[in-house]
């Protein structure tokens, strides 16, 4: 009796390792080395049945033989799968595909007397080991929706006291075959939880892809930021000293923010391409730069039918072309985005725009319209205020996505993660103006993340990727200006992630030496 509650006891405790352990090659190695226990058996085999109808070995075990395969032994199991239907019969000359086929559990007192199976393998592994096996329980593993899933075997019953081979009885039978159900809805709930996470992450990459592949000028940044992301909380995650000395991410935490990198621009969904793509200033449906040039070859034909004419000399006419082409090549400088544009050469703008032209019809206007000045005079990048608006939006759509799905425990961070990085350490960022003491460190780490990024990127519309040296003296200038968080950009400058990005996703030509003394605002080793 004493040893039957035993029995039930250790059934109880390995039903409840079973319900929480994570990983499937642990989980396989709890139900045969549990079965194994409670049936005093020597050796075991657990095989899962496949779409291809066969059974494939997981797990041997033999502890007389000092024999370990599969599950997390590390070593290899190269037998092959067992078919359990040969030219479309039922295989049921062998013990473990007859159990599964008839749904029953064979338990054999001597496999060398058994009839109706063919142990011819079993009697060469004997020969050639110096083994003998003798009792054999076999059992269907079958889960709660009626589907056999697997088979568990044991092999060689011994007595606890005289480590006799012996017969599996009718109580270790029992006790093995509510393993087996235990462990076959185990088994089953992890696949459906596997299957489920797989269809999860297909569907967030599906979402990063269709932002990517929107436009040609963004391309591959949903897949570059997590992945950078990432970089940046490892190397967090080794500080010893200072403010990050704190904090430390577990498996379920990498996988959070994992899953934020992915999700952090979902909302550009709803942003129109014309925003996105917008290379040059003055681009809408097509670039009108050149309908500029149009304008300046007219002002040039002009001057040279006043030189005909007389009303001017060959000098005045001389220095109108070239001021003219001039103002033409300024134009074209700045129809392509840049850093900064300074206010004198914004006013230069406003001139050119004075300048008189007549068109076909007899018109006379100002050289550039209202809506060409705007767009020419603007300081930073390519959008106006109104453009810039309407990328900004993409994040308040963000966070709106985001909080409306019903993210499980362990990710209820993602949309605070993924919501903040376009905000400023010091308040000044959006979309909800944040300061560095209302986010979470990986929110921050975001959005460094977001920043050096698009600082490297090669496929932006209005900038051609950047050097290391340079992208590390912009961010360093962000640093100073209270813009990004100085712990981040610290780690990241001392544990050179930005190094290690660059070896995976940067070409040689952006690649260059870099001085961590000449970064502005490094404050590391």
């Amino acid at each position: 009796m004493d040893m039957m509650l035993a029995r039930i006891e250790m059934l109880n405790e390995i039903g409840i390792a079973l319900s929480s352990e994570k990983n499937n090659q642990r989980v396989l190695e709890l139900i045969l080395n549990g079965a194994k226990k409670l049936t005093h058996a020597d050796g075991g085999s657990l095989y899962l049945v496949t779409d291809n109808k066969e059974l494939k070995f997981e797990i041997v075990s033999t502890d007389s033989l000092g024999i370990a395969m599969g599950g997390t032994s590390g070593n290899e199991i190269n037998f092959p799968p067992l078919p359990l239907y040969i030219n479309g019969e039922k295989n049921l000359s062998m013990v473990v595909t007859s159990a599964v086929l008839n749904d029953k559990t064979i338990n054999i007192i001597d496999a060398y007397d058994a009839k109706g199976y063919d142990f011819s393998g079993t009697r060469k592994f004997d020969e050639k080991t110096g083994y003998r096996t003798k009792s054999l329980l076999t059992i269907p593993m079958k889960n709660h929706e009626g589907d056999i899933i697997g088979v568990l075997q044991l092999i060689n019953s011994l007595d606890p006291y005289t480590h006799e081979v012996g017969v599996f009885t009718n109580e270790e039978q029992k006790l093995a075959e509510s393993l087996a159900s235990q462990a076959a809805v185990a088994l089953t709930n992890k696949r459906l939880i596997d299957e489920q996470k797989a269809l999860f992450e297909a569907l967030i990459k599906l979402i990063a892809t269709a932002i990517d592949e929107k436009s040609p000028y963004t391309g591959g940044h949903c897949k570059r930021l997590p992945e950078l992301t990432m970089m940046i909380a490892e190397a967090c995650d080794t500080e010893t000293s200072g403010p990050l000395a704190g904090f430390r991410m577990q498996e379920k935490d990498r996988y959070e923010l994992l899953i934020a990198g992915w999700l952090h621009d979902c909302g550009k969904v709803t942003t129109p391409e014309y925003v996105i793509d917008k290379a040059t200033k003055l681009q809408t449906i097509y670039d009108r730069i050149h309908t500029v040039d149009t304008r300046f070859e007219v002002l040039k034909r002009d001057a040279k039918i006043a030189l005909l004419e007389k009303k001017i000399s060959e000098q005045e006419y001389a220095e109108k072309i070239r001021q003219l082409d001039d103002d033409r090549e300024f134009i074209r400088h700045f129809n392509v985005g840049g850093e900064y544009m300074s206010p004198e050469k914004q006013q230069r703008v406003r001139d050119i725009a004075q300048y008189q032209w007549q068109d076909c019809s007899g018109k006379v206007s100002g050289l550039l319209s209202e809506n060409e000045v705007r767009n020419l005079t603007i300081a930073k990048g390519t959008l106006t205020p109104e453009e810039r608006q309407i990328i900004n939006n993409h994040m308040a759509v963000t966070i709106k996505m985001l909080d409306q799905l019903p993210f499980p425990k362990h990710l209820r961070n993602v949309p605070e993660y993924a919501g903040g990085h376009h905000e400023r350490m010091d308040g000044k960022g959006y979309p909800r103006g944040l300061t560095r003491e209302q986010m979470s460190w990986q929110a921050r780490m975001m959005g460094v993340a977001d920043i050096f990024e698009a600082l490297t990127a090669r496929d932006r519309p209005y900038k051609e990727g950047k050097k290391l040296t340079e992208c590390l003296n912009i961010l360093g200038k962000m640093r100073l200006d209270n813009h990004i968080d100085p712990d981040i950009f610290d780690a990241f400058i001392k544990h050179k992630v930005y190094l290690k990005y660059a070896t995976e996703f940067l070409p040689p030509e952006q690649i260059d030496e870099v001085d961590h003394s000449k970064i502005p605002g490094y404050n590391g080793g």
